[in-house]
């Protein structure tokens, strides 16, 4: 049976103490589903195809992650390398700032830069063939991210879109992807604000 409990107000300004108390309790349920959601957007990037690709979303995503697992990578590096495009389906012209802000809070931030960034990095690859420029991630040379942006694109993302590399399938992760999407957002102790990790070890 539902909860039909509800708040008093139709404005937000004129919310009381109870009234967001009741909706933080009601949240909570919500807030446990998250990564079964990322979950089941990933299973849904399986059934369309990278347009014009020889791989489907749901392909690049574990043959990223699974390069960077064979890396010896550690869990939020994985988690990045297998949401890295989750935004694609909402928001393609800007993905990769969208994939960032769903792991943003339960990542180092660190990574939550490098998903955010890979975008403008990975126009090394092909900018020239557009007319764009394929050094615009030259601006960020100096941030102490830079090196794991570039090795993150190099080593994960750009290479992998083969249909011949053997992927690992995707319940190899979901035990990854709820490790993390059950934090606590927002920790000071999991985000370590300044810290830059290494990728591999």
């Amino acid at each position: 049976m539902s909860d039909t409990r509800t708040v008093s107000f139709t404005q937000m300004k004129d919310g009381t103490a109870a009234d967001y108390h009741l909706l933080e309790e009601m949240e909570k349920p919500y807030l446990g589903l998250t990564a079964s959601r990322i979950i089941d957007e990933l299973r849904r990037q399986g059934e369309v195809s990278l347009e014009g690709y020889k791989i489907t979303r749901l392909d690049h995503a574990l043959q990223s992650a699974t390069r960077a697992k064979h890396d010896r990578a550690d869990t939020d590096w994985i988690v990045a390398a297998l949401l890295h495009d989750i935004g694609d389906g909402l928001a393609p012209q800007n993905h990769d700032r969208f994939s960032a802000e769903v792991i943003r809070p339960f990542v180092r931030w660190d990574v939550a830069w490098v998903v955010e960034h890979h975008g403008i990095f990975q126009m090394l690859y092909y900018g020239r063939h557009y007319g764009w420029d394929e050094n615009a991630r030259d601006q960020f040379k100096d941030h102490p991210c830079f090196d794991s942006c570039a090795e993150f694109c190099e080593r994960w993302d750009q290479s992998s879109f083969d249909p011949d590399y053997t992927q690992d399938p995707l319940d190899t992760f979901i035990p990854l992807v709820e490790e993390v999407f059950a934090r606590k957002a927002y920790d000071p102790e999991i985000l370590r604000e300044g810290y830059v990790s290494e990728l591999t070890t």
